[in-house]
């Protein structure tokens, strides 16, 4: 195979190629790829410099894509889509659970070799290529499906993501009162078995329930009666009628959303400045009020505990391996969209250590918020850290808002932690959400708005966003490290920064972060317990609708790979050399000595 340079005065035609020599054999390739104004064929620079002339903040680059104001734009971007609910609500559970401190040790482990290269690797491609999770594909044509995948479950997500929002702004207009809606019993919603929490310690808890899930509380009676209507529902076939009230918060944060988004990055990248630092402030100093509470000191043992018979289990891996991913946010196409509005001589991989390392102290960092406060809940109620300790849903609108009311200046600390809950979400959902389709989407959010929608949104919490994004990160990694190949890919990255990147990162690129996900896809299959929303069992037939939506978006990766085979003229050797070996930006194959430009 012989591949030629074509100069750069005869791109505009095929003809001129025939005074070119070209040796007699049946299926001859000629590469030309022009690239942020550098053509090379393969890995031979033509002409031009390996990057671009710089561009000034907020200008535009060579190919007229937008880029970002302000490095720091980008940033807070990727840590505010990174830090999201979960670093509040899951990872302090997760570390209690599975051995405190010890937790730290698979978490770490995973973190680096699978974690920041497939961080880095997002970055990268998404900055090199200057395109989005769909069209960044052009590097390997018949993956291209990965990206419609990424695409479609990154949608499924908005759809719920969206109104765990509505109600954090729901709670929080409720939180300006005198006195909090979920403090005491004799409200509207309340049943006529609401207990006063003055009056529940661990003599009145029996049968083996836990102050956690014990549904009588002010508190728990106003999120599951007040606002969800959930005693209106008999399960997932029975979803009831729609929330007015909540309809309302929802149509708020599609507002907030879109005044976010309608300008890109220039508008975006600003209400980062706000989304993504107020988190911090708010979790220091609920912090700061958490450790000076009773018992605050037991919570924090309780999470630091090391108990490292814990790592003999299993469960505890697939926890860590499962957490590092959803962390970290990588598959959804938010990096490599983000990246791709970078200057082309960016230092991604600074970028790269950088956010994934604040990702993962910020998730350890508010488990001492958390932990003090359940802590000092435990205290009050007289029972064990375990009998208050939770995660999702209950904590962040059950436990945390019971103990908020206790304490002088209530409505002061409702505010701000629902505030904190609100800029949390909005970061991730700006990057979940289109802006042209906001208003589309909000016709099927308001499914999760219903008396039963929190059935609904349990449903999609499990398989819109989990073998499936697993999977397509997979077949990312395999796509890029395998088939484009890690020497090319690092020469990508060469050509941007001027250094190519260490062994380290080459070999968890093409072995390592292949293997995790693949661990991690298996275990995820393997050990999927049955669904459920506490007491209640989800039918069969809804784990059925639930594997379906999975493989709705799933089904991307091969069905594109097979439309491309099959639209592409050429035999069956030809075909398979665009598809697979030689992805580049134009392709003319000389076959017998006529030539023909290959459609892309």
């Amino acid at each position: 195979m012989n591949i030629q340079v074509l100069p750069e005065h005869k791109l505009s035609s095929v003809a001129p190629l025939k005074p070119y020599k070209v040796e007699k054999k049946e299926v001859e390739l000629i590469l030309v790829k022009d690239q942020n104004g550098v053509q090379y064929t393969n890995s031979s620079i033509v002409g031009g410099t390996p990057s671009p002339r710089p561009c000034p903040p907020g200008a535009e680059d060579e190919e007229g894509r937008e880029l970002w104001g302000k490095k720091i734009d980008f940033l807070l971007s990727v840590i505010g889509f990174a830090v999201d609910l979960a670093n509040v609500w899951r990872f302090p559970y997760l570390c209690y659970k599975n051995g405190g401190g010890a937790f730290l040790i698979p978490y770490g482990l995973f973190l680096f070799i699978a974690g920041m290269p497939l961080f880095y690797m997002e970055l990268a491609l998404g900055q090199y290529n200057r395109e989005g999770a769909a069209t960044v594909w052009k590097i390997c044509p018949m993956f291209k499906g990965v990206g419609y995948t990424v695409i479609l479950i990154a949608l499924y997500v908005g759809f719920y993501y969206n109104v765990i929002i509505a109600w954090s702004l729901y709670y929080l207009f409720s939180s300006f009162t005198r006195e909090l809606p979920w403090q005491n019993c004799g409200n509207k919603w309340n049943s006529e078995n609401c207990t006063d929490p003055n009056l529940i310690n661990g003599s009145f808890l029996t049968n083996g329930t836990t102050y956690a899930k014990y549904k009588r509380t002010p508190a728990a009676e106003f999120y599951e009666r007040g606002v969800l209507h959930i005693h209106e529902s008999a399960g997932i076939h029975d979803l009831g009628l729609p929330r007015w009230d909540l309809s309302l918060c929802l149509v708020v944060v599609v507002f907030i959303l879109y005044f976010s988004l309608w300008k890109g990055v220039k508008s975006s990248g600003k209400v980062v400045y706000v989304t993504a630092t107020m988190p911090y402030l708010v979790l220091l100093v609920l912090l700061i009020r958490g450790i000076t509470l009773p018992g605050a000191l037991d919570g924090i043992i309780a999470y630091l505990s090391i108990d490292l018979n814990q790592l003999n289990d299993s469960k505890v891996w697939i926890d860590a391996a499962t957490q590092i991913f959803y962390s970290l946010g990588a598959g959804f196409g938010v990096l490599i969209a983000f990246a791709s509005y970078n200057k082309f001589d960016n230092n991604c991989y600074r970028d790269a250590i950088l956010t994934s390392t604040v990702n993962c102290v910020t998730s350890f960092f508010s488990g001492f918020a958390i932990f003090s406060v359940l802590g000092y809940m435990a205290h009050k109620h007289g029972v064990k850290i375990q009998d208050v300790a939770t995660e999702g849903a209950g904590l962040v609108f059950i436990i945390y808002p019971e103990a908020i009311s206790t304490l002088p200046l209530s409505s002061f600390w409702a505010v701000i932690f629902f505030i904190m809950l609100l800029t949390l979400g909005i970061d991730s959902a700006v990057s979940f959400t289109p802006v042209d389709k906001l208003v589309e989407l909000l016709h099927l959010k308001a499914l999760f708005l219903l008396q039963g929608g929190i059935y609904v949104l349990t449903l999609l919490d499990r398989y819109a966003a989990g073998t499936s994004i697993l999977f397509g990160v997979l077949i990312e990694a395999i796509g890029v490290s395998w088939f484009y190949g890690v020497d090319r890919f690092s020469e990508d990255i060469e050509r941007m920064m001027g250094f190519k990147p260490g062994l380290y990162w080459r070999l968890c690129w093409k072995f390592v972060s292949p293997a995790f996900l693949l661990f991690v896809v298996i275990a995820s299959i393997v050990k999927s317990p049955p669904l459920n929303y506490d007491d209640y069992v989800f039918p069969q037939w809804s784990s059925l609708v639930g594997w379906g939506i999975a493989i709705s978006s799933m089904l991307f990766v091969p069905a594109y790979a097979i439309y491309k085979f099959f639209s592409i003229p050429g035999t069956f050797k030809e075909v398979c050399i665009f598809l697979v070996l030689l992805p580049e930006i134009q392709i003319f194959l000389i076959v017998n000595h006529h030539y023909r430009l290959l459609p892309f």
